[in-house]
C-alpha cells in the first residue's frame, strides 16, 4: 500500500468510491453524486491536503480536509473526509491515510480536525475514537436520506495534543 498526494488523474477512481457511498449507503447524507471534473477541482484546491491510498496501482481510498466553517476565527479548524473501498477496510488503510493527513494538516497550521459522522455508521465513530478523536456533539435528526431521519455525531481531534 502506498499513500500519496492525489492528482487529477485519480479523480475518476475517487468518484467511483464516493459515488457508490452516496448512492448505496447512509454514511453521507448527500444524494448528489460528484463528477470526476468536480473532484479534480477539489484536488487542485486542496493539495497537499488530499491524499489517496493505492494498492497495485489502484486507488483504494482517499482522505482530505477543508474548511469547517467560514470566517477567520475558524481558519485553524477543518473538517475531514475519509472513504475507502469496502475490501480496503480493516486493513490499516484508513489509519495510514489519517496519520498522513493529520501530519499535513498540522504542518499547514490546522489546530483541530472535525469528523461529522452519520449515526448509521457506528464503525466510523469507533475508528475515530481509536485515532484519538473525542465525541463532542450529537445533532439529532439533522440528516434525511432513504426515508430515514439520521443523527450527526461530531468528533474532533486537537492536533499535536497526543
Amino acid at each position: 500500500m502506498n499513500i500519496r498526494p492525489a492528482t487529477a488523474s485519480d479523480a475518476p477512481a475517487i468518484a467511483r468510491i464516493t459515488n457508490a457511498i452516496i448512492r448505496d449507503t447512509l454514511v453521507t447524507f448527500t444524494t448528489d453524486e460528484r463528477s470526476a471534473a468536480q473532484i479534480a477541482e477539489d484536488i487542485k484546491a486542496r493539495v497537499p491536503g488530499y491524499l489517496v491510498a493505492e494498492h497495485d496501482s489502484h486507488v483504494i481510498g482517499f482522505a482530505t480536509y477543508g474548511p469547517f466553517r467560514t470566517g477567520p476565527g475558524y481558519a485553524q479548524t477543518c473538517e475531514h473526509t475519509i472513504q475507502l473501498l469496502p475490501d480496503a477496510r480493516g486493513r490499516g488503510v484508513g489509519r495510514a491515510l489519517m496519520s498522513a493527513l493529520q501530519d499535513i494538516a498540522q504542518a499547514q497550521g490546522v489546530h483541530v480536525l472535525v469528523a461529522g459522522i452519520s449515526s448509521a455508521n457506528p464503525g466510523a465513530e469507533a475508528f475515530h475514537a481509536a485515532l484519538g478523536y473525542s465525541k463532542v456533539g450529537l445533532m439529532p435528526e439533522v440528516g434525511f436520506k432513504f426515508g430515514q431521519r439520521l443523527d450527526l455525531v461530531l468528533m474532533q481531534k486537537i492536533l499535536g495534543a497526543e
